[in-house]
C-alpha cells in the first residue's frame, strides 16, 4: 500500500492545528482509503497552546506526528525540514491556516498516479488583501522575466512532490532553501493545479512587509542577477547623464548665458542623489554576499528540541 504523507509548518496556530489535522484526516480517510498516510506537524517555536494540542493529537493517533522547533527558524527553513523529515512515497506540503483546501489532496494524488513527480498549487485570485495579492503578482511576473530559470507564478509551495524529488532535496544540503525555486529550477516533470485562495480560517497571519521582503530578496539573490545587473547599467546612465549635465552647466557658465550664475543648490542636489544611488547599490551587494556567506557558514535548517511519533530509524536530515 503505498503511503501519502501531508506537511504541515505551523507558528502559533492554536485556533487552526486541531481543525486543519481532522479536516485532512476526513479526506484522506474519505477520498483516498486504499493509501496509508501520515500527517507531520513542524512547530516553529509557538508560544501559544499550539505544542499542547499537537501532543494530544499525537497522544490519540500514532498517524500525527510532531517536530518541535528550539526557535523560530524562519518561514523557509522549517517546512523545507519538514519535507525531509517525511516518509510516505509522495508529500503533500500546506499551510496549518486553510488557505491551502485540504481538498485539493485527491486531486494531487491522482495527477502523480497519472506520472507527474511533482503537482504545483497555483493561485488564479485570493480573497485575502487585493493589494497583497496585486503586489505578488508584479513580484511574480518580474522574477518570471528577470530569472535563470522558469519560476512558477503564483506558486507557493502548496502541492505534492515524489519522494524521489523529496531525496533530490535532502542530497541539496542547502542551509537557506528556497523551495519555489527549487522546484522550478530542478525540471522534474511537472503539472499545475488551479485554485482560488480562501480567507484565514481563524488567527491573524504572520506575515508582515518584512517577511515578504525576504522572501523577495531570497529568490533574487538565489536565482537572479538584477541586483547587481542594476547596478552596472544604473550606475552607467546615471554617470552618463551627470557628465551631460555637468557639460552643460560649464559651458553655460563660461559663455555667462543670459546671466546664468550656477549656485549651491545643484551640487547638495547631485550629492544627496549620488548618495542614494550608492547606498541602494550597496545594499544590493550586501544582499548577495548575505547570501553567499550565509550558505559558506553551512549552518543546521533547524535544531530538534523533539520530535513525537517517530521510529529510531526514520528519516533525520
Amino acid at each position: 500500500m503505498k503511503k501519502i504523507s501531508v506537511m504541515i509548518p505551523c507558528y502559533n496556530e492554536e485556533e487552526n492545528v486541531r481543525e486543519i489535522a481532522a479536516a485532512v484526516k476526513e479526506v484522506l480517510e474519505r477520498d483516498l482509503s486504499n493509501y496509508d498516510y501520515e500527517i507531520l506537524f513542524i512547530d516553529n517555536c509557538s508560544t501559544d497552546a499550539t505544542r499542547v494540542y499537537l501532543r494530544e493529537m499525537c497522544k490519540n493517533d500514532p498517524r500525527i506526528k510532531a517536530i518541535f522547533n528550539v526557535r523560530n527558524f524562519g518561514q523557509f527553513n522549517s517546512p523545507y525540514y519538514g519535507i525531509l523529515q517525511t516518509t510516505g512515497d509522495c508529500t503533500v506540503t500546506m499551510c496549518c491556516d486553510f488557505q491551502d483546501p485540504p481538498e485539493l489532496i485527491p486531486t494531487f494524488v491522482k495527477k502523480w498516479e497519472e506520472g507527474y513527480m511533482i503537482v504545483s498549487a497555483v493561485k488564479t485570485s485570493s480573497k485575502e488583501n487585493p493589494f497583497i495579492y496585486f503586489l505578488r503578482s508584479v513580484y511574480y511576473k518580474m522574477m518570471k522575466k528577470m530569472s535563470d530559470v522558469e519560476m512558477i507564478e503564483q506558486f507557493t509551495g502548496f502541492g505534492l512532490y515524489d519522494k524521489s524529488f523529496v531525496q533530490v532535496l535532502r542530497d541539496l544540503h542547502d542551509p537557506i532553501p528556497f523551495i519555489r525555486g527549487v522546484v522550478a529550477e530542478l525540471g522534474y516533470k511537472r503539472c499545475e493545479v488551479e485554485y482560488e485562495q480562501p480567507k484565514r480560517r481563524a488567527g491573524k497571519t504572520h506575515n508582515n512587509w518584512y517577511t515578504l521582503y525576504d522572501a523577495a530578496m531570497q529568490s533574487i539573490t538565489t536565482y537572479t542577477k538584477l541586483g547587481l545587473r542594476l547596478g552596472v547599467f544604473g550606475g552607467a546612465i546615471v554617470a552618463f547623464f551627470s557628465f551631460i549635465i555637468g557639460l552643460v552647466y560649464l559651458i553655460m557658465k563660461l559663455v555667462n548665458w543670459y546671466g546664468f550664475e550656477a549656485g549651491q543648490a545643484p551640487v547638495v542636489i547631485g550629492i544627496f542623489f549620488f548618495g542614494g544611488v550608492i547606498m541602494l547599490f550597496l545594499g544590493f551587494i550586501g544582499e548577495y554576499i548575505m547570501s553567499m556567506n550565509q550558505r559558506i557558514m553551512n549552518r543546521p535548517l533547524v535544531i530538534e528540541e523533539e520530535r513525537l511519533n517517530f521510529d529510531e530509524n526514520e528519516v533525520k536530515a
